[in-house]
């Protein structure tokens, strides 16, 4: 199913530059959403890392 999103004229010049040839918009947002979700895993990690304490295993 298709829709069609409002997007300024400048925001679809992102997409284009940070597109490939042959690329289409979903595929570009999906890749960039794919990149979201990781950096947002990754930032969760490092929150942990953080905040949480940590037990040697060899020590225990």
């Amino acid at each position: 199913m298709n829709t069609t999103i409002a997007i300024h004229t400048e925001t679809r010049e992102m997409l284009k530059y940070l597109g490939h040839k042959g690329a289409t918009y979903d595929s570009i947002i999906r890749e960039l959403i794919e990149i979201a979700k990781e950096n947002k895993f990754m930032e969760g990690q490092k929150k942990i890392l953080k905040t949480e304490k940590f037990h040697d295993v060899n020590n225990l």
